[in-house]
């Protein structure tokens, strides 16, 4: 892929961070606040005090074993030095450094996951004349090789590249490194992973990897694997005589591949595990030899691989791990999940996991693993608040996604209200239909446009009755589409569940026991003046009839951006206030949170007015949260989502780096998220209790800046402006109107392409979501991303 299309795919994915920005509605403006962060800490063994650790249900009864592939590849270009020494920062004690052997023409060996080098470095440019197509297992490749070149010609000219296109390539141009280097590459030595894939292919171009390995008398190297058995069997008795006495293992490639030296399927030789034993004392195999998935992306029952294995002595290694490349939709998008599915499970566990994202691979092992029954830290300062229920696995403010919400650990579970044309109070994200229901298919002809709730036009519930309403079936949709670089959610669950009324959200959460509710309120002037609806009134009743204003064993939020329906709530002590910041805002002076706190008990902000981003690095923390504590305010941030293409680079595509650096690094009082349960697991780890100092591995906030400072200027483009920060003039409203006649809705303008506006319609929407969307953006990059879209459709 050409370097143009290369950039073409960053800008599409550039177009994620801009979304939120250019639905922001009330407060403009970010602003930038120096913070030291907190750094990159090691804590090496398990300190006095810390229970003996669980029995693994490995071979051997130890921990899995971390294999980095290329080092840290998901962030730096593969087998680069940066990727290698990462890994000795940012992952557990002990993980393995994995090296992909290529050979140069006089049998030098470095790393470097391809055979053909011309996706992951720069050897295009510097040799454009040296393509050329060798047969490799029976196929022919094209590309650019190192047996073509002297190391003299090679190492000294050609870098590598970052080779996929959803991570950064602000660390290209870093050498090549000797396999040598790898070994030596920190101290003590790391425990290293040779992998020989094409041993056949280099002996037909007469360059030998077994003498290679002899001439470097193994030193350093601890694995050696290949998916070839002529090569395994050719070295066994040379690895026996080694110092070093590396593991062979046998790698599988996929079950209709030929393995070259004895031409069976690699499925075939699956079957016979036991003829493995003798060359071999581990197995190499994808992921889904074990855990299959089937063509909808959901898992299938466990095959008996591991202990089949394991009953012959063999260890079983699982590859293809990475947090950006997504697996099945069981995993609900959060990377750790996936992990602890191969190594607590119940059942079996493997003996080590090949990934590209080290640091989540060492928050399974080394933080999650045998803690599903724990309990929160008596310390934790947050709770965590769900996003329209679980609807990052339901369609939101369904029945379904408050019982997930609640199943998965929300502390507050939350209802967005709506109200019908026959005054029913419901919870619904958007008085916009279009986004979360089948209303496009139904009522299209009740569709019309009303700027003081959006933009464009909708189907909007105060044109329907609760009996219309009730027709529709709910539609599970992610917060972009994916023609524009949105990752689809669970397509199982795309129109299961129903949606409540407040009456029925609010018995719901009495039964449950939660914690508390947040009761989010939307449009009030308008539904009052222009509907002859009573939005707060119809929210009061529901609460008093429910009982929530005479108990205080549950929390009660009211949450509105609107400070005059705050203040209808103040005559309720018990009920706590929240002003909801829809905006992206980047400093807030006292004047403006001394007025917010005439009106409110806590602010729910977006995630940008918090984390400023450049070229989606974090490159500081503002004062936000300070500022608003200072006054005795709470924090909530909203919106989280676990899926990567909403997560600075600085996260590692992990959405538990994103809560550890909101919880700990800055201290928000909330989480508001569509997927409770990652909130919750990270909560009940070890590893989120900042005052336990004796961990293995301990899961740390991100250091602002720091992934910037070591990128290369050249690739970066200039910051954005910092916006101007939050008003106290733009934070009173005007007292709500009184409810007046209803009137009816102007009907729609003809659209000139219908599919077209059903899109931007659906979404759309005057809740949270429609407010936040996706987070993190960068705005020159986004611009030319707009740009872009717009001139391709």
């Amino acid at each position: 892929m050409s370097r143009m299309n290369k950039m073409m795919q960053y800008l599409v994915v550039a177009f994620l961070f801009f979304i939120e920005l250019i639905t922001a509605q009330k407060h403009p403006g970010i602003g930038i606040q120096k913070h030291p962060g907190i750094g990159i800490q090691k804590h090496p063994g398990i300190g006095i005090g810390i229970p003996p650790p669980p029995k693994w249900l490995t071979l051997t009864g130890q921990q899995p074993a971390l294999i980095a592939r290329g080092g840290f590849s998901g962030l730096f270009p593969d087998s680069s030095r940066y990727a290698y020494d990462f890994v000795t920062q940012v992952s557990m004690p002990n993980s393995i450094f994995h090296c992909d052997l290529q050979l140069t023409k006089d049998s030098v060996g470095f790393c470097q996951t391809e055979l053909n080098l011309d996706n992951s470095t720069n050897i295009a440019q510097v040799f454009p004349q040296g393509q050329k197509t060798y047969k490799v297992n029976g196929k022919d490749v094209r590309g650019w090789f190192a047996i073509d070149y002297f190391a003299d010609q090679l190492l000294p000219n050609v870098t590598s590249v970052q080779n996929v296109l959803t991570r950064p390539n602000a660390f290209d141009g870093q050498p090549l490194l000797l396999v040598e280097d790898v070994t030596s590459i920190s101290k003590p030595p790391p425990r290293v992973w040779l992998n020989v894939q094409y041993d056949l292919f280099y002996n037909q171009q007469k360059i030998s990897p077994a003498l290679y390995l002899e001439d470097l008398r193994f030193a350093g190297i601890n694995y050696i694997s290949s998916p070839e058995i002529g090569f395994l069997k050719s070295i066994g008795a040379k690895v026996d005589k080694a110092r070093t006495k590396p593991k062979l293992v046998f790698r599988f490639l996929e079950p209709d591949a030929i393995e070259p030296t004895t031409n069976q399927a690699y499925g075939d030789i699956l079957k016979n595990l036991a003829s493995i034993k003798p060359f071999a004392s581990g197995i190499l195999v994808p992921k889904t030899y074990i855990w299959p998935i089937n063509k909808e992306m959901y898992l299938l029952p466990p095959t008996t691989l591991v202990n089949d294995a394991h009953k012959l002595g063999l260890e079983v290694y699982a590859s293809g791990f990475a947090n950006d490349y997504p697996g099945s939709y069981n995993y609900s998008y959060d990377p750790t999940a996936e992990y602890l599915q191969f190594i607590d499970n119940g059942l079996f566990s493997v003996d080590g996991v090949l990934t590209d994202f080290a640091p989540t691979a060492s928050e399974a092992i080394a933080c999650l693993a045998h803690n599903k029954n724990a309990s929160k830290p008596k310390n934790s300062h947050s709770l965590i608040i769900s996003h329209n229920g679980a609807s990052g696995d339901y369609t939101g403010c369904t029945d379904l996604a408050y019982e997930k919400a609640v199943m998965d650990g929300a502390d507050i579970i939350d209802c967005s209200v709506q109200m019908s044309k026959d005054g029913i109070a419901f919870c619904l994200d958007s008085a916009d239909l279009l986004g979360d229901t089948t209303a496009i298919t139904t009522f299209m002809s009740k569709s019309s446009n009303i700027p003081e709730i959006q933009p464009m036009n909708g189907v909007f519930t105060f044109d329907l009755t609760w009996t219309e309403i009730q027709t529709l079936k709910p539609q599970l949709k992610a917060p972009l589409s994916q023609d524009m670089g949105g990752l689809p959610r669970n397509p199982a669950n795309k129109d299961k569940g129903k949606f409540l009324t407040l009456a029925q959200f609010l018995d719901f959460a009495k039964a449950k026991a939660v914690t508390g509710v947040l009761i989010n309120i939307q449009n009030a002037p308008y539904l009052a003046s222009k509907r002859g609806l009573d939005i707060v009134g119809a929210v009061t009743k529901a609460l008093s009839n429910a009982t929530f204003d005479k108990q205080s064993t549950q929390q009660v939020m009211i949450q509105s951006d609107d400070t005059s329906v705050l203040e209808k709530f103040k005559e309720v002590p018990s009920y706590k206030r929240v002003y909801d910041i829809t905006g992206i805002i980047g400093d807030a002076p006292k004047p403006s949170v001394d007025e917010i706190k005439r009106y409110a008990d806590a602010v729910d902000v977006r995630r940008p007015s918090i984390l400023k981003t450049t070229a989606f690095f974090i490159s500081n923390f503002t004062k936000v949260v300070d500022e608003m504590h200072a006054a005795n305010l709470s924090v909530h941030v909203s919106t989280l989502y676990n899926e990567y293409t909403s997560l600075a680079f600085d996260f590692f595509a992990d959405p538990m780096i994103e809560l550890a650096t909101l919880i700990e690094a800055l201290k928000v009082d909330a989480v508001v998220t569509d997927y409770p349960a990652t909130a919750n697991v990270y909560m009940r780890s070890p590893c989120s209790d900042p005052t336990n100092t004796n961990l293995e591995y301990p899961i740390t906030p991100v250091e602002p800046g720091a992934l910037l400072e070591i990128a290369a200027p050249e690739a970066l483009p200039p910051s954005g402006a910092p916006a101007p920060a939050l008003q106290a003039a733009s934070i009173v409203d005007p007292p709500l109107p009184p409810v007046s006649k209803a009137e009816e809705s102007p009907k729609a303008p003809e659209p000139a392409d219908d599919k077209k506006k059903s899109a931007s319609a659906s979404g759309s929407g005057s809740g949270r979501r429609s407010n936040t969307s996706l987070c993190l953006c960068l705005s020159l990059v986004a611009a030319l991303t707009l740009s872009l879209i717009l001139t391709v459709h």
